[in-house]
């Protein structure tokens, strides 16, 4: 009888047909039980394998991934697939679990972390994907029986076939149909705490709040690769050769639109560097802000792991100038090593201290004639590089960072000479981490004062026939000459990076 019936399911393919919900027609599956996948294919897998690191060892994707990539020896094509199929998912990883709750009979955090990671490789397949629905949950539930077991496949099959029953404008639809917080939240994947910060930044510098969807939106949206051929060392030429397009904001820069970056010209030498142009532009305005004299003595406080040292280095070794590049971490600053290894030796060096620390060294009082200040924070800045930050930082973190940005800022004022020049920067938009660091030190320090940042950026981008290619309102809504700037990857396709110059 048992035989029968399961014969009576199956079309003439030896398709099962599938019971169907009340008042619609049953369907035949799309595969027959042989054909269907009983393996993970390689670049599911890797996303999958790269999903677990980040949930169970706080690992960054963007670090992981390249690794795993080449273990699993994938091609182009496959390398590519699976670098958007991580990145993706973890960019949406607070909206999929949204959509998720909807579609489990148990609150999402009661999930198995395992199970969970592969709803949501299914779901950005489903929903965001070019990839057909019945090839979205055929492969997932593979990956759920080769990796995790067959208990769990049943329950990932139904929850996708769920979730697939609307596209993502309908899920929308459904879970944030407003402007509120809430539904931004849900349809842009920002922690609610993140969005009011951008907001609020926005608001402190003039931006119009109407932008806020196309700022959310910017920092979804996979950046491509910034290079920058290191001043007097590196060459531009073989990098534009090579495919790269010429940056509009930044000299000597370019823009990549993909592939493995070890092949670029000048990149596995060290002479060209994969860095933000934001980045870039900041390392370069503390040189551009006053001419340099020969001999003075620079310092790049938290320098690990390299990419604005680089930049500094190789500017002082053009201009008679030396570079003392720090950093807390003794890793780190072999990384500093290794990327000041193509600068003329004789225009740096290394040491590895507490910058708070090295402020109460008599030896550094009002030693140097600039400073950097590439303070540790939140990197709300970068979401689109590192999108799983969004899901791991919390509001408590500010906490913690904001008391180490001031110490550092008190010590940064206390190295520096008198008329000497400090730019704070940090890779985050937040007001607490950046003009709150700024206004609270001059309240603390009298003699120190805010100059024109924004001349001071403008003059580091290149310049176009109306002069710099930075448009000032774009970076500060101050007039006066004392002002603070802020870069937006809506505006200007960079990282959101701060940066105040100071003097005392």
């Amino acid at each position: 009888m048992a035989d029968n019936t399961s014969q009576s399911r199956r079309n003439t393919k030896g398709r099962q047909r599938n019971r169907g919900q009340q008042g619609r027609q049953r369907q035949f599956s799309e595969k027959a039980p042989a054909q269907r996948a009983r393996r993970a294919d390689p670049s599911r897998l890797t996303a999958f394998q790269i999903l677990q690191a980040v949930s169970n060892d706080d690992a960054y994707a963007n670090l992981v991934l390249p690794t795993r990539i080449r273990r699993n020896k994938l091609d182009r094509q496959d390398a590519a697939f699976a670098t958007e199929l991580t990145y993706g998912t973890l960019r949406n990883t607070g909206t999929y679990d949204a959509i998720l709750a909807e579609c489990v009979d148990r609150p999402v955090i009661k999930l198995d972390k395992p199970v969970l990671d592969a709803l949501r490789l299914g779901t950005h397949q489903l929903l965001n994907m070019r990839v057909p629905a019945h090839a979205a949950l055929d492969t997932t539930v593979a990956l759920v029986r080769s990796e995790i077991g067959a208990g769990p496949s049943g329950l990932v099959n139904a929850v996708l076939r769920k979730v697939s029953q609307k596209s993502i404008e309908e899920w929308f639809d459904t879970l944030a149909p407003g402007d509120t917080d809430k539904d931004l939240s849900v349809r842009y994947a920002h922690p609610t705490w993140i969005l009011r910060a951008i907001k609020q930044s926005m608001a402190y510098h003039g931006r119009n709040p109407a932008d806020l969807p196309q700022v959310l939106a910017a920092n979804n949206i996979a950046p491509e690769l910034n290079l920058i051929a290191l001043p007097g060392i590196g060459e531009l030429g073989p990098v534009i050769d090579y495919g790269a397009t010429a940056s509009t904001l930044a000299p000597e820069a370019a823009v990549f639109a993909g592939g493995d970056a070890g092949r670029i010209p000048g990149v596995a030498e060290g002479t060209v560097r994969v860095q933000d142009i934001g980045s870039q532009l900041t390392a370069r305005a503390l040189v551009r802000a006053r001419p340099v004299q020969s001999g003075e003595t620079w310092l790049d406080m938290s320098a690990g792991p390299g990419g604005k040292a680089a930049v500094l280095a190789s500017l002082a070794a053009s201009q008679g100038a030396t570079l003392v590049a720090n950093d807390v971490s003794e890793h780190r600053t072999k990384l500093v090593q290794q990327a000041l290894r193509v600068v003329d030796e004789d225009a740096w060096t290394t040491s590895v201290a507490d910058g708070v620390q090295m402020g109460e060294d008599p030896d550094n009082a009002h030693r140097f004639d600039r400073i950097l200040l590439d303070a540790p924070c939140t990197g709300l800045g970068a979401l689109r590089r590192r999108p799983e930050s969004r899901w791991r930082r919390t509001p408590q973190d500010l906490a913690t960072l904001t008391k180490l940005q001031a110490q550092l800022l008190d010590a940064a004022v206390k190295m520096l000479k008198p008329g000497g020049l400090l730019a704070y920067v940090t890779c985050s938009p937040h007001i607490a981490e950046t003009a709150l660091q700024v206004t609270d030190v001059i309240k603390r320090n009298p003699d120190v004062r805010l100059l024109d940042s924004a001349s001071t950026l403008q003059h580091s981008a290149l310049e176009g026939e109306g002069g710099s290619v930075l448009a000032r309102e774009s970076v500060t809504s101050g007039e006066a000459e004392s002002n603070m700037t802020q870069l937006w990857p809506d505006l200007h396709k960079t990282d959101a990076m701060f940066f105040a110059v100071l003097t005392h």
